[in-house]
Parts: structure tokens; sequence; C-alpha cells
């Protein structure tokens, strides 16, 4: 090249747009014009869109800086490589949840212990620090764990073995600084599984059958510990009495944060969006289309809800979805005597009961967010159903500030006698069966892992739900608009029947999502792009991921195969391989001023020259 004229840059151009990217990167070190024609925009456009099959119809992220970079963080900013194998749990590992700072994280078992990992070694591997066993508790397994938002206490969800072998649940509150045992609360069914409101109060569920086919789902906050002056105050409060029907029930609750959200959309609709763009424009309609709201006050408002049969008797039970569980006698009616005219007589004398002795929705507590508007919102969400006792719903009722300490009423007092149940305020009808559910770091987003039902089933027996695909829909809801995006995600299988599918746990980080699956294998997505970039390996289910608050190139994921795997970033992984570097030597300008500093804090420190 330095003896006689190069080839022009339009050439060279063109031969690196037919070769793969890592050739270009290392033609690039040929010379200095093929360095600058490798960094070239177009060239890196157009690499990026064939490497990672992205339709060319789909922008390049706000946030990015150059093509080139952001092809280099999809490939090189993936925590994909196993660096550690943590094998300390003795049986299948089902969750995992990281401290709000990162530095800690908590895994429950079948093993029935938790455990407290530490992050922050100087080795850069994850140590245990801590291991609490809740057998002496009579439960039998521990099942899920959550952080308060201080990193101080840790709720710690599991399944009560009671009397007679009833699996309902029960909810722990440990003291993250002594690891002291603070608090105990029933939680049934055990797949309510329990969250934070705030610092100190946590919500639990429980459960009250009215028929064989219909039940109320009470929802309680209760105080993390009890305080000396709380003689004279209430530890525990009914937040919301919600009737189910059709033998469904709520279950995994969660708290939402919505703060007015001024961070800019995520690119997750981008043809629906165009194309609703330009309809409305052909129409001379600027606003921007309304989502589909169901009004729940005046037709089938109420929620299902259902008690799971032991988990013992499904040989792999773990947190499976759950038939309703009744005496002996009473399931003999259920399969005997009681047929479908039965239960759908039973479904309308709930309905019209519900309809009369039902708090009418507010409409004003839901509402979508214009842009720039809105206020801030709590949220509470969890799964549900109307049609089934599979849950097929999401359920949203806003949390009042005045609802969130249990100074106040008690026990419904500020209820009038007539209004026995309490009406959800929104429902989104994913028509599949949910199976898991995360929310953004930033509480807009809501990602559900469903299993769908067939196109145009119609369910006529609340007991035999349509059957389910094997393929994992992860569908995304924007809590903002409330309205579920209509292009979903889908990589990951499952293969378990409806009355056996258990929850695979999902995480969601600022660029990323990920998610277990029965097919041994953790999968994680790009949140703008929707392409799947990476699979996890294990030796069998994996139930949970979690990605470091602090750090989102650090995931964590756990199995059945009762192992803890640490996956980073391959940047993050040739740092830690890569020797310290040398210090930088000091100019002679800073070494002189340094001199002369040291030479007149010598000489004010001294009596007559001497020290």
């Amino acid at each position: 090249m330095e003896n006689g004229p190069g080839l022009p840059d339009s050439l060279v151009l063109e031969i690196f747009l037919h070769l793969p990217h890592a050739a270009v990167l290392r033609a690039g070190l040929a010379c200095r014009q093929w360095f600058a024609v490798s960094r070239d925009e177009f060239l890196w456009r157009e690499l990026f869109y064939s490497y990672y099959r992205i339709p060319r119809t789909v922008p390049r992220h706000p946030a990015a800086v150059s093509w080139y970079r952001e092809f280099k963080r999809l490939y090189d900013c993936i925590p994909c490589v196993e660096v550690q194998t943590l094998r300390e749990h003795h049986d299948q590992v089902l969750h995992l949840a990281f401290s709000h700072r990162g530095h800690r994280f908590s895994s429950c078992s079948k093993d029935c212990t938790v455990k407290l990992w530490d992050t922050e070694q100087p080795d850069g591997n994850i140590s245990l620090v801590h291991s609490s066993s809740m057998r002496q508790f009579n439960w039998g397994y521990t099942q899920f764990s959550q952080f308060n938002s201080d990193d101080t206490l840790l709720l710690v969800s599991g399944v009560y073995l009671g009397p007679h072998h009833s699996s309902s649940g029960e909810i722990a509150v440990i003291s993250l600084e002594n690891y002291t045992l603070l608090s105990r609360v029933r939680n049934k069914p055990y797949d309510v599984f329990g969250c934070w409101l705030n610092e100190t109060h946590l919500i639990s569920g429980n459960l009250h059958w009215i028929g064989n086919m219909t039940s109320c789902t009470v929802l309680w906050l209760n105080k993390a510990f009890q305080d000396i002056e709380s003689e004279n105050v209430n530890v525990v409060k009914r937040l919301f009495k919600i009737q189910n029907i059709n033998a469904s029930t709520i279950r995994t609750v969660m708290v939402a944060h919505c703060r007015r959200h001024d961070t800019p959309d995520l690119l997750l609709d981008y043809e629906a969006q165009s194309q609703a763009r330009a309809q409305a424009q052909q129409h001379g309609n600027t606003q921007q289309h309304q989502p589909m709201l169901f009004d729940l006050g005046a037709s089938d408002s109420e929620e299902e809800g259902h008690e799971e049969d032991e988990d013992e008797e499904r040989g792999e039970g773990r947190c499976s979805a759950y038939v309703p569980h009744f005496s002996s006698s009473g399931q003999e009616q259920i399969k005997q005597s009681a047929g479908a005219h039965d239960r759908e007589l039973e479904a309308r004398v709930a309905r019209m009961m519900g309809s009369r002795r039902t708090k009418a929705p507010d409409p004003s507590l839901v509402t979508p967010s214009a842009p720039g508007e809105g206020e801030d919102k709590t949220y509470l969400l969890f799964t549900t159903g109307s049609l089934t006792y599979s849950p097929h719903q999401i359920g949203i009722k806003r949390i009042m500030p005045d609802q969130m300490t249990t100074c106040g009423p008690v026990l419904g007092e500020e209820r009038s006698s007539e209004e026995f149940f309490d009406s959800l305020d929104h429902v989104i009808d994913i028509h599949g069966h949910i199976i898991g559910m995360g929310l953004s770091p930033d509480h807009r987003y809501l990602y559900v892992n469903s299993r769908a039902w067939p196109a145009g089933c119609v369910i006529s027996d609340p007991m035999s739900p349509p059957p389910i695909a094997e393929e994992i829909d992860l569908h995304v809801i924007d809590l903002k608009s409330l309205r579920e995006e209509r292009r979903s995600l889908r990589a990951h299988r499952a293969f378990t029947p409806n009355d056996e599918c258990f929850f695979i746990f999902l995480d969601v980080s600022r660029d990323f999502v990920a998610s277990g699956a029965e097919d041994k294998h953790g999968y994680i997505w790009d949140r703008h792009y929707n392409i799947c970039l990476a699979r996890l390996q294990h030796d069998d289910v994996v139930n949970s991921v979690a990605f470091s608050p602090a750090d989102q190139e650090l995931l964590l994921s756990a199995s059945d195969d009762s192992t803890i795997k640490v996956w980073r970033s391959p940047r993050m992984v040739r740092l830690a391989q890569s020797p310290p570097r040398p210090a930088r030597p000091r100019s002679i300008l800073s070494s002189l001023l340094a001199r002369r500093h040291a030479n007149a804090n010598s000489g004010a420190n001294s009596v007559n020259g001497k020290p």
C-alpha cells in the first residue's frame, strides 16, 4: 500500500459489504485507509440489519451514538459467558432476587432454604453469606423472595404445610442486619407470593370459598414488624376484597410505582404504530389511538380465584398452576353431580350477587396518561381470570395514598354494608395461560410470559381450560397507556399441560429482558429491537433469571439442576482477565509542583530549620 496508489474508498467499502463483521474488523488493521472505511456508518448499518436479522423498517435506538457502537453493544455487552456455578443448594432452585443496590441477592429452593449471596468480593466471584432453613416453621419449600426498597428487610414466601396437608402459603420477614425473623404472615393460596408496598409494609392474600366454583380473595396490608407503640396502632389492614368466579383466584401480586414517564417510548410496536399513524392521517385524526379498556362495573367484572391441589401429588410439583382444592365429598360432587348446568347457574348467581354487592369503579382512578401529563400512581398488579381456573388475565387495581399504611379504618369499615366486594379498575386479557410476570426498572412496562390458547377457542367448562401451546409468548404491556403492545417476543418453550405448568420467573433490565424456560435454557432479548440475543444452557428446567440492578452485564439463572449459574458479558470477562494497567508516569510539571508543595510544608512544620 505504501509503494503505489491504493484502492478507492468506494471499492474498499463495496468489498467490506460482502464480509462478515469479524473480517471487517481484522481488515481495518491493515492500514489507515482501510481502518477509516471499516468504521463507515453505512457499512455498519448494513452489517447491523443483516447480522441481527432486524427488519429495515426498525430505526436505530434513539440513544445509540453510532451504528458501530450499537452493533458492539448487542454483540459484546450481553451476559452470555458462564463464569461461575454455585452448587450450595441441594434441590431445585426456584427463584432469584437482587437487592436494589445489587450488592447481594437471595435464592429460594425446594431444599426449604433461603440463601443470601455477596456479589462484591475482591476477586469478582460470588460467595455465600447466610442460609436460613424454614423447615422449623413447617414449610414445604421456599418459592419467592424480595428485598424492600432500602435493602434492610427480606420478604420470603413459601409453601406452608398445615393440617391435612393443605398447601396454603406463608410469608416471613427477615432482618438483613442480624438475620433474625421479624414476622410471619399467612398467604393463601401460596401462588399469591406476596410483595412489598413500601419499606415497612407488605401485601399478602387470603382465599374464602363461597361455593364450589365461587370464592373471594382478600388482599391484606401487613406491617413487617411490630413496634413498641403498635399496641394502639393497627399492624394489619384489609386493602381489597374481590369476588372470584369459575374457579379462578388472584395470584402473583406485584406493585408498580408508575411515576410520570418522561423517558422515551421503547421501539416495541413500530410497524403497528406506523400503520396507526398513517390511518389517522388519512382520516384527518392526529390523536393517538386509545387502548382497549374493559369496564368492569357493568359486566363480569369480578376476577376469579382458586386454591391448588397438593404439589406432592404431581411428582414434579413446584409453583404449579393450581386446580381448586375441595374436600373429597365436594370433589365428588364436582365430578359427578355438578354438571355444566349447575356450574353455569352458580356463575350466574355469583355475577348477580357481585353486581349488587360490588363497589362501583371510579373511572378516573385508572386512565391512560397523555404525553407530558399524568400523576404518580401506584398500581397493584396480579393474574386472575373470568372463564376458567387457569390465570389468563392481568388485573389492575390502583392503591391510593391513604391506603399505604395500616392506620385508619380496618376490616372494611370504610365500606357501606351494601358494598361487599371491590371492583377491579382495569383488566387485560392475554388469551392464554400466564406463567410469569416482570416489571421494567422504571415500572412503566410489564412483561408477561404466557402459553397461548388456540385461536377462536370457546370455554364451556371452567374446569377444562383449552390446551396450551408449547411456545411461550412474552407480551409487553405499557402501563402508561394501559395497552398491550401487539408485537410479542418468542423463542422459549414449555411442555407441561394446563394442570401441571408452573411459574417461570423473568427479569427486565434497562436494555434487555430475560426469562427461563422448560427447554433447559435461559433466554435474553433486546427490549428495543425484539430479537433474541443469547441462550443460556442448563441441565434441566430454568426457573428464574435475574439481572443485577447495578450492572446489566451480570445475570444469574436458577434451574431444577440445583445450580445457580453466573453469566457475564464478553466485555466484562476480558476486563477481568486483562492485567492491571501500570500507573501512568507523572509529567515533569506535576512532579516539580508536588516537590515544591512538599518543601513548603516541611518548612512550615520546622523550628529553627529542624523538623
